[in-house]
């Protein structure tokens, strides 16, 4: 540890662990020196300035982001402007027009929703700015080169929404009733996740969807959804929720109903939160949608673009960066036939779940 030292300046926790995986991902052990020199010399002498933004603070999601932003930017010597979209897209179109007037080392901003912010960020882009496009679809996909968007990154939604609902559908029998309640429908993440829960309800004929609406990533209009859904279907026997706040704030409705045991709900993020309740038997599953590499990705290619140049970063990077991340569920593969030889089984034979949330409250998961 004392070679990650510099002038007898320590690393808090966080940043020992990044640096770690930075090595664990290739980095040479002098390339992360370097690093860590670089990032306190800018810090002293050429500090950064990145604007960032994404849907709203209310959301744990976002939360997360910020702080991971904020690490990687003290990390880097780079100073972040955080814009709270208040999950509201005046709101975050206001915020973003303000941006655009201002002279930044790289901007990255998840929109509200699709084509939300498209002559904002034109002009930022035309002004020479690196631009990183997170979670949402800031515009099509095939038109984001010419609005100037140096990467996109983002999970695979259908995939997230797909494994939650598999294990549903699993403990549910493959037959009942079941509500679907979305984040906001202009966010193209949300999208993504209600195709894959239509892609599943399709292969069951026998599973009735009895509620589908979206509750815009706010959990009091979730409250008010499933008490009425619950009055009008007591026989209900899942729910599919587009994040894992959602989630939660329905499994409290379902508990207070009395229907704990009877109705299966599900969420996407693996939050924290939502990591242990699925470890305590109050949601079914949840999948990784990893703010710390969507956020943290973001602040080190604004920050590459920034050092290195535009067009040098724009030759190295993709225009697409796939933040995947796995489902989260409660199911141990324990198939006795393989208990002699455990690195055949699924997650080696052994709940994966407290392993990927420690991963995640050190902001590297």
């Amino acid at each position: 540890m004392n070679l990650l030292r510099h002038k007898g300046e320590g690393m808090n926790r966080r940043e020992f662990i990044m640096s770690s995986f930075l090595m664990g991902a290739g980095f040479s052990a002098p390339a992360v020196l370097s690093l860590m020199q670089h990032r306190r010399a800018s810090a002293q002498d050429m500090p950064m300035r990145a604007a960032m933004s994404n849907a709203g603070l209310a959301v744990t999601w976002c939360a997360q982001g910020k702080d991971t932003a904020e690490m990687w930017g003290r990390f880097l010597g780079v100073e972040i402007n955080w814009f709270d979209g208040q999950l509201d897209n005046a709101i975050q179109r206001g915020a973003v027009d303000q941006i655009a007037t201002e002279q930044w080392d790289f901007v990255a901003i998840q929109p509200f929703s699709i084509g939300s912010l498209v002559e904002p960020i034109q002009a930022m882009t035309g002004a020479g700015i690196p631009f990183i496009d997170m979670d949402t679809l800031a515009a099509p996909l095939d038109q984001l080169p010419d609005l100037g968007v140096l990467t996109f990154i983002a999970p695979d939604n259908v995939f997230m929404s797909e494994s939650v609902v598999t294990e549903l559908v699993r403990q549910m029998g493959g037959s009942g009733k079941i509500a679907h309640t979305w984040g906001a429908q202009g966010h193209t993440g949300a999208q993504g996740r209600a195709q894959g829960f239509y892609n599943m309800m399709a292969q069951y004929p026998d599973i009735e969807v009895v509620d589908d609406q979206p509750a815009d990533w706010d959990v009091t209009r979730v409250a008010e959804i499933w008490e009425s859904l619950l009055n009008r279907h007591p026989d209900l026997k899942a729910g599919f929720l587009h994040n894992d706040d959602m989630a939660l704030a329905a499994r409290a409705v379902v508990e207070n109903a009395g229907l704990g045991d009877q109705v299966k709900i599900g969420g996407v993020d693996a939050m924290s939160p939502a990591i242990q309740a699925v470890v305590e038997g109050r949601l079914v599953a949840t999948a990784r949608n990893s703010a710390v590499r969507i956020h943290g990705g973001a602040v080190l290619i604004g920050w590459a673009a920034a050092t290195l140049g535009l067009d040098a970063i724009r030759a190295e990077i993709p225009s697409f960066i796939l933040a995947d991340g796995p489902a989260v569920t409660s199911a141990i593969d324990s198939n006795p036939e393989l208990a002699a030889e455990p690195w055949k089984l699924r997650g080696y034979g052994r709940s994966t779940a407290e392993g990927l949330k420690w991963m995640q409250d050190q902001l590297v998961f």
